[in-house]
C-alpha cells in the first residue's frame, strides 16, 4: 500500500458516527493509524477513551462532517442509521462528500438512503462489516461494498485501516451489500443452530461432543465460522458480555426473512432460527449473545447448559 496512507500529514480528517461493541475498536484503528477523526457517540463517555488518544468528540452527528469529506457510520438498525442521515448531515457533507454506512441494515434503506443523499451530492457507500470486535480490532475482517465506483475507491484506505482484510466489490446498487451482509449473517446463525443439534446428537449417544467439535473443526468444517463459534457452543458461552446480542441477532433475522418475502424466497431454516431467538428474548436471558439461539436445541434435547 501506498507509503502516504500512514502519513498524517497527508491525511484528511474524517468523522466516525457510533462507536458501539465493532465501531469503537475500528474507530481507535483509524485513530492510531494516523487520521484525523472526529467521533460522535449517543453516549459521549463511551468515545471518552478514544479522545485521550487523539480523537475529537462532537455533539452531533453533522458536527462529525466537513465539507466534501467522508462520514463512517456504524448504529444498531435501520432507524438508527435514518436518525443520524439529517439534512443536517448532507448539508454538512455537501457536494463531493461521502456517507460510509457500515451498518447492518435492509437492502430498501439504503436504496432510499442513496437516492436522498444524491439529491444533495452526496454519494452513500454501504460498506457492512463481516467481524466480531476482536477480529476488527487485528484488522482481519472482511467488506463488502457497493455504491459509487468513484466513493467506493475513496474508501478502501479507510476500511483497511480500520478493520479489513479483505474488500468485496458488489457495483454500484447500494442495497446490494447489505443483501451479501444478511446472507452472512443467516448462514452464521443456521450454522450455529446446526452445530447446537449435532453435539446435542452427540452428547445424547454418550459421544464426547468436545471431541466431535475437535475432529469436525479441523477436518470437513475447518472454516472460522465453525471453529469460534462451534467453540462457544461447546462452552456454552451464551451469556455474559455478548459481543453481538441476541437482539441484534433477531433484527438481523427479521430482515432477512423480509428481503426473502420480498423476493419470494422460502427460508424455512431462517425462520427456525428467527423462532429460537424470539424464545431467548421470552424468556428474559440476560446478557444473552446471539450464541444463545443454541439453547433452544440444547432445550429439546433435555440438556442442561
Amino acid at each position: 500500500m501506498n507509503s502516504k496512507l500512514f502519513n498524517s500529514s497527508n491525511m484528511e480528517t474524517i468523522g466516525f458516527i457510533g462507536t458501539g461493541h465493532l465501531g469503537y475498536p475500528i474507530a481507535e484503528n483509524l485513530v492510531k493509524a494516523g487520521y484525523k477523526v472526529k467521533i460522535y457517540n449517543r453516549t459521549r463517555e463511551k468515545a471518552l477513551p478514544l479522545e485521550q488518544l487523539g480523537a475529537v468528540l462532537v455533539d452531533t452527528a453533522a458536527a462529525a462532517a466537513e465539507k466534501g469529506g467522508v462520514v463512517l457510520s456504524l448504529v444498531a438498525d435501520d432507524a438508527a442509521l435514518e436518525a443520524i442521515s439529517t439534512d443536517a448531515l448532507l448539508e454538512a457533507l455537501g457536494p463531493g462528500g461521502v456517507h460510509v454506512s457500515m451498518s447492518t441494515v435492509s437492502p430498501d434503506t439504503s436504496t432510499a438512503l442513496s437516492l436522498r443523499h444524491q439529491a444533495q451530492g452526496v454519494q452513500f457507500v454501504t460498506a457492512p462489516v463481516f467481524a466480531r470486535p476482536d477480529a476488527a480490532a487485528a484488522k482481519v475482517g472482511n467488506a463488502v461494498i457497493s455504491g459509487p465506483a468513484a466513493a467506493k475507491e475513496r474508501i478502501k484506505p479507510l476500511l483497511l485501516a480500520g478493520f479489513a482484510k479483505n474488500i468485496f466489490d458488489l457495483g454500484e446498487d447500494a442495497g446490494s451489500a447489505n443483501v451479501l451482509k444478511l446472507i452472512g449473517n443467516f448462514m452464521i446463525a443456521a450454522s450455529i443452530e446446526l452445530m447446537a443439534e449435532a453435539f446435542a446428537l452427540a452428547e445424547k449417544n454418550k459421544v464426547d461432543p468436545k471431541v466431535a467439535y475437535e475432529m469436525l473443526t479441523t477436518t470437513l468444517f475447518a472454516g472460522p465460522v465453525f471453529r469460534n463459534y462451534g467453540a462457544m457452543v461447546i462452552d456454552r458461552k451464551f451469556t455474559g458480555s455478548p459481543s453481538f446480542g441476541a437482539a441484534l441477532g433477531l433484527k438481523d433475522m427479521d430482515l432477512v426473512l423480509q428481503t426473502a418475502r420480498r423476493s419470494y424466497t422460502p427460508m424455512p431454516m431462517a425462520q427456525l432460527v428467527q423462532s429460537r431467538l424470539t424464545t431467548i428474548l421470552a424468556k428474559d436471558v440476560h446478557d444473552a449473545d446471539w450464541t444463545s439461539l443454541a439453547m433452544g436445541a440444547l432445550d429439546d434435547a433435555g440438556l442442561t447448559y
